[in-house]
């Protein structure tokens, strides 16, 4: 039997005092790759934001990564986002610093130390997402896809047990979306858990995996058709 990475049950997404999603039941296991698809105010990044602790959990069950989302403390959320990596749609890069500094930067706020180590874990991170000769680059100077490039690397800094990644491709073009997946699909294959919003529906037909769609308050599964 495979683990639980994130399962919800019964559990009611809210934004601030509107209800979003009700009766939530998800149950994702380690090594997964899930859609969650949905028109623009469906509650794809809603349920996403009470997954990395953004908006509490209000009403039923729920878990990620070890952690009870229904007790989440305010002084766990940086623990809980140590084991998660989180991948924005506008990056959410810091302009004031090159790539390296950036992947530093995290490195430094969740508690690494040697500089050694770190210096070998960037190195590690950029190879991966093919970027390794653009350390020294500051973040204007890339495409917009070499920068999501970047925050997927950031986001594996800490070897997290599930990536998040919220409209990851919603500001590129659908030739660097293609790129950009064919990027999380590697890493996916290294046997990382990988939850993704998307409305791209190319994405999902060009490389299908569990789906979950949002739609009117509700969230279920597609049966995609196999050719």
């Amino acid at each position: 039997m495979q683990e639980s990475v994130l399962f919800l049950k019964n559990a009611s997404i809210f934004q601030r005092d509107n209800l979003v999603l009700s009766d939530v039941n998800i149950d994702i296991k380690k090594g997964e790759f899930i859609y969650i698809i949905g028109k623009t105010g469906s509650g794809k990044s809603s349920l996403m934001k009470t997954l990395y602790g953004d908006l509490e959990l209000q009403k039923g069950e729920g878990a990620i990564v070890d952690y009870d989302l229904k007790k989440l403390k305010e002084k766990e959320i940086p623990f809980l986002r140590r084991k998660l990596g989180v991948v924005f749609q506008d990056f959410k890069l810091l302009n004031d610093r090159n790539i390296s500094d950036n992947l530093l930067f995290v490195l430094k706020a969740t508690g690494w130390t040697d500089k050694e180590k770190m210096k070998a874990k960037i190195n590690e991170v950029l190879e991966k997402v093919s970027m390794h000769t653009k350390g020294f680059k500051m973040p204007f100077e890339l495409s917009g896809g070499e920068q999501q490039r970047i925050a997927i690397a950031r986001a594996l800094l800490n070897d997290p047990e599930l990536i998040l990644a919220d409209e990851p491709t919603g500001n590129l073009d659908p030739r660097t979306s293609i790129e950009v997946m064919g990027v999380l699909e590697e890493i996916h294959k290294s046997g990382k858990t990988i939850l993704m919003a998307t409305h791209d529906y190319a994405l999902i037909l060009k490389y299908p995996h569990r789906t979950l769609k949002c739609e009117g308050e509700d969230v279920f599964e597609v049966v995609q058709q196999t050719n």
